[in-house]
């Protein structure tokens, strides 16, 4: 009889076979399938709704724009032609189109942004340049903001005018169109307030109390604008009191120096005065100032443009000793009380 401690009990189980990762995927491969179908429709519209319009407005937003040149004519007091020269630069590796919009303008450093002007921009590619021009009849939105946006101009050496509107873009081998929204800040010269601005060919007829005084005046114009102003009307002024009226018809200012013939009604005698008193007696030149009444165009007031140039007084330095010489007249002051002006040494006039 074997005892106890000679039985071996062994008690061992069967191997389990393992299944593998290959087959739970061949079980259930339509669930991957469908995983996997799920991601790439989600990464697709990600693109397409979220990657697609962000790479096109990043785009948008570099492409480089510049202003060539501004043409205002055809003025009237409600609306006038404006038509704008530009090139837009990109880096021409996204093939899209552009939709045509309108964009408005606006001064940037001026808050609200009030737009002042409305354009119709055509469609446009991305090519790496792009000559954009537009001609068309604009309607003044804002008369306050159009002539703000004067007085600027008229007044300062730069000035910054943003152009702003709603777009679509279109990319190459996708149907779809996103929204993008077209700004761009580009930087003027202005007028910066008629600086350099001088009188030549000044002529005075002494016998005459209207249209006493004419002359040239070379006007000065450091921006890319061309601008239809019109017939305008200013003070002239001496020591801060109005002495006359100056006329400049049918002014249009071109980029550059402009020659324009200018007529005058001036009061004579506050002239002379000034001529034997003070440094004036020596060199006969005379500070005038010039400041903006009105401007009129075929009859009709455009107060855009008077209401820039009423903000502007222009100080305008005439030599009147050559005016006088360039007529044959020749100034003898001979008491600070007693002014004769004399032709070929024969009295013309005397003021007392």
């Amino acid at each position: 009889m074997a005892s106890d401690k000679d039985v071996v009990t062994q008690n061992e189980n069967a191997p389990v076979k393992k299944r593998g990762c290959a087959g739970h995927c061949k079980r259930f491969w339509w669930v991957y399938l469908i995983v996997s179908v799920v991601v790439i429709v989600l990464v697709v519209v990600l693109i397409i709704f979220v990657g697609v319009p962000k790479i096109a407005q990043k785009k948008l937003d570099q492409a480089e724009l510049t202003i060539d040149s501004i043409i205002i004519s055809d003025t009237r007091p409600t609306k006038y032609n404006m038509a704008v020269n530009s090139t837009i630069r990109t880096d021409g590796k996204t093939h899209a189109t552009i939709s045509a919009f309108t964009g408005v303008m606006y001064l940037e450093d001026l808050e609200p942004h009030t737009p002042f002007a409305s354009v119709e921009f055509p469609e446009t590619t991305s090519d790496a340049l792009q000559v954009v021009n537009v001609s068309q009849i604009v309607e003044i939105p804002n008369m306050e903001a159009f002539t703000t946006f004067n007085t600027w101009l008229l007044a300062n050496e730069t000035l910054r005018m943003t152009i702003e509107g709603d777009t679509h873009v279109k990319v190459k081998g996708i149907a779809k169109k996103y929204g993008v929204t077209f700004k761009k800040t580009v930087e003027l010269k202005g007028l910066n307030g008629f600086h350099g601005l001088k009188v030549t060919d000044a002529n005075i007829n002494i016998a005459a109390k209207t249209n006493n005084f004419n002359g040239t005046v070379d006007i000065p114009n450091a921006s890319i604008l061309t601008i239809e102003i019109g017939n305008a009307t200013f003070a002239n002024k001496l020591d801060g009191e109005q002495i006359g009226t100056v006329y400049m018809n049918n002014l249009v200012l071109n980029p550059g120096i402009n020659d324009v013939f200018i007529s005058a009604d001036v009061e004579q005698a506050p002239v002379l005065d000034a001529m034997t008193s003070g440094p004036h007696c020596n060199d006969g030149i005379i500070p005038f100032e010039m400041v903006g009444l009105d401007v009129t165009r075929d009859g009709e007031e455009l107060e855009y443009f008077a209401g820039a140039l009423r903000a502007l007084t222009q100080a305008v330095d005439i030599p009147l000793t050559e005016a006088f010489a360039r007529n044959g007249l020749k100034l003898d002051v001979s008491t600070p009380v007693e002014v004769t002006l004399k032709r070929r040494s024969k009295p013309l006039v005397t003021i007392r």
